[in-house]
């Protein structure tokens, strides 16, 4: 059920995600968390990141699949390679995408944070597709939570050293912070 507050934005497509639930009471929302994910690792296109966030991933339909298929994950925004945005868990909500996670010394970042994926690999650059998105989506969300700034914004490996790499080197820090301040993205 989506409630009245609820945050969705205009240029996604909305699809309800059960891995989710209600922050701790009062907490702000300040922190972005840029992932990536392919599935099958290194393959992008096809129904497997979709049917993995809501919880129908066929176990049989690849190897890897039978690992994670029965994993609880979510994110709050997918973005495709054409850019296309995805919106599984409305902002104002907990989405499950940073697991064991630690930013600034303060533990369990789902709490407190927005989960962005972009459909990638640590080996592949992204597309200048997803790089537009994921601009107009950052600025979206900044306008709804005011104290997630570009200091405010980081990598999954960054939370989760050791443990995650995404998004990866091939992610251009530079062009993507550059372009939150350009009038032309």
């Amino acid at each position: 059920m989506i409630g009245n507050k609820d945050i969705l934005l205009d240029q996604a497509e909305y699809r309800l995600c059960e891995n989710r639930d209600e922050r701790p009471s009062g907490t702000q929302i300040d922190l972005l968390v840029i992932h990536s994910i392919s599935l099958p690792p290194g393959e992008f296109g096809g129904p497997w990141i979709d049917d993995f966030f809501m919880n129908r991933l066929d176990p049989d339909a690849h190897p890897y699949f039978r690992e994670i298929h029965q994993l609880k994950v979510s994110c709050h925004l997918l973005i495709r390679r054409d850019g296309r945005l995805i919106q599984y868990v409305p902002l104002n909500q907990r989405a499950w995408h940073a697991g064991i996670s630690n930013y600034c010394g303060r533990e369990q970042c789902n709490d407190f944070s927005i989960g962005i994926e972009l459909e990638g690999a640590d080996g592949q650059p992204f597309t200048e597709e997803q790089y537009r998105t994921l601009t107009r989506a950052t600025r979206a969300i900044i306008t709804h939570f005011p104290a997630i700034d570009q200091s405010r914004i980081t990598s999954h490996a960054a939370i989760s050293p050791g443990r995650k790499t995404d998004p990866g080197p091939l992610f251009d820090w530079s062009k993507y912070l550059a372009s939150l301040n350009s009038n032309l993205a």
